[in-house]
């Protein structure tokens, strides 16, 4: 099976609730979406994804282990280490899927709240694994597929990407000499600096995978 990104054509919104007396925050919006065919000729049939929907509720948001990450990984499956939020409700509506996630207090959690805080649209893209089959000449995902999470994600170089574009099949990584230069960074900040340091490291990052990012 090949690893299936999908950047969903819809937009998300954030949201925040005082909790137990602390301030929470989340994002909701459309997560994903069926019966439609996406920019790169694929489509998802409601029954397949609704499938993969249900089992993913009862895996992982039933369980609070549904996390995602800021951008895609290379691996299927997301990475604790690395997580930035916690899907808390996902439902069907018609051919869309709604979601809910809850922003996590992590290092890339808070990159994410100061990203939000400071009015960046931010966007969701589900990763997942299958198979597709050409079907009168558009990819069809077949019933195999697995729903392993949905990361939040934010590709400059695409101006409609951020809310409104479909972006599939891109996956981002880093390698190490650049990952020992981000983790110096963080550790030569001040406390005070820090959240403003998060969101420069994002956006240096952002324009090393992007290549013509703005």
């Amino acid at each position: 099976m090949q690893l299936i990104t999908e950047y969903l054509e819809g937009t998300t919104e954030s949201i925040l609730i005082e909790e137990n007396g602390k301030k929470n925050m989340y994002i909701e919006g459309i997560f994903m979406q069926s019966a439609v065919k996406n920019r790169n000729g694929r489509i998802y049939p409601t029954k397949i994804l609704e499938s993969a929907v249900n089992k993913y509720i009862e895996e992982s948001v039933n369980t609070n282990t549904a996390l995602g990450e800021l951008n895609h990984a290379t691996d299927p499956n997301p990475d604790p280490a690395n997580a930035s939020h916690r899907i808390v409700e996902l439902h069907k509506d018609g051919n869309d899927f709604f979601g809910k996630a809850l922003i996590l207090n992590t290092p890339k959690g808070n990159i994410v709240r100061g990203l939000i805080e400071g009015d960046t649209r931010l966007g969701v893209s589900s990763r997942g694994l299958g198979t597709t089959k050409v079907v009168n000449g558009i990819n069809e995902v077949q019933d195999n597929y697995i729903l392993k999470c949905v990361d939040i994600v934010a590709n400059p170089s695409a101006p409609d990407a951020f809310v409104n574009g479909i972006m599939e099949g891109v996956n981002f990584g880093l390698d190490g000499h650049v990952i020992g230069h981000i983790k110096e960074r963080i550790k030569k900040t001040t406390r005070l600096n820090l959240n403003a340091e998060k969101i420069k490291i994002f956006k240096d990052v952002m324009l090393k995978l992007g290549g013509n990012s703005r």
